[in-house]
């Protein structure tokens, strides 16, 4: 896969939560952004072969490859654009999704989340802010 330029407008979207991908489609097409939403991490690996995106939104717990598992395929084939991930988790407090937010050093948005903290992160990503850990917005690592 070729690098992307980063002002390229497509997102895609990992999250098994209907109602969440709707949302998530809905706020970022309002920003301008192409939107792909898959239900897991499986069928977004299918999906990347050829395809570059500006972004990935990505839900930690999904079915068949949750977001871990795709985020570690992803570094390996796919190093340019994991860069580029935006994780979202409903489970903050887990002991294990911390170290492992901690360690991928991307963004991340607690559930539930606002649909003005989705325009900063996306912002924030298309600013070149995509390896810095912590709230939208804030470029401290």
């Amino acid at each position: 896969m070729e690098s992307t330029d980063t002002n390229t407008k497509r997102v895609l979207v990992v999250e098994d939560e209907a109602s969440i991908a709707e949302v998530c489609t809905r706020v970022l097409n309002n920003e301008g952004f192409q939107v792909k939403a898959v239900t897991d991490g499986q069928a977004a690996l299918n999906l990347l072969n050829g395809e570059d995106f500006a972004f990935i939104l990505v839900d930690i717990r999904t079915p068949r490859m949750n977001g871990i598992e795709f985020y570690l395929h992803l570094q390996n084939m796919y190093p340019e654009i994991s860069r580029r991930v935006v994780f979202t988790t409903g489970d903050v407090l887990s002991t294990d999704i911390k170290r492992f937010l901690d360690e991928a050093q991307c963004l991340y948005l607690a559930k539930p989340f606002t649909p003005g903290e989705l325009k900063a992160v996306a912002k924030d990503i298309l600013n070149g802010r995509g390896r810095t850990h912590g709230e939208p917005g804030d470029n401290t690592a």
